[in-house]
């Protein structure tokens, strides 16, 4: 089990890439959150789960959904804490 950070810069506020990471956690079995930050160009999750399914996330998230342009993707693994219940958008 592992824990990750996932920063995502580009056209990511207002695309749906939330929406669209929360769904393509849930499929993936994974928990956490994801929100946008206030410089209006960036995108933060948290997420735990299976270390592939985490890896499958993160390939997810190089891309988005149709409408995002990414242009930046960074990744901090951390220990595992299993403090989380389902996926959610945190505002």
């Amino acid at each position: 089990m592992v824990r990750a950070r996932i920063v995502v810069r580009g056209v990511v506020q207002g695309v749906f890439f939330r929406a669209s990471m929360r769904e393509e956690a849930r499929r993936l079995g994974l928990s956490g959150w994801v929100r946008n930050l206030p410089d209006g160009e960036s995108v933060e999750a948290v997420v735990e789960g299976e270390g592939e399914a985490v890896e499958r996330l993160i390939c997810w998230a190089l891309r988005g959904p149709p409408a995002a342009r990414v242009k930046e993707l960074r990744v901090e693994l951390k220990p595992y804490r299993g403090e989380f219940r389902g996926f959610e958008i945190r505002y």
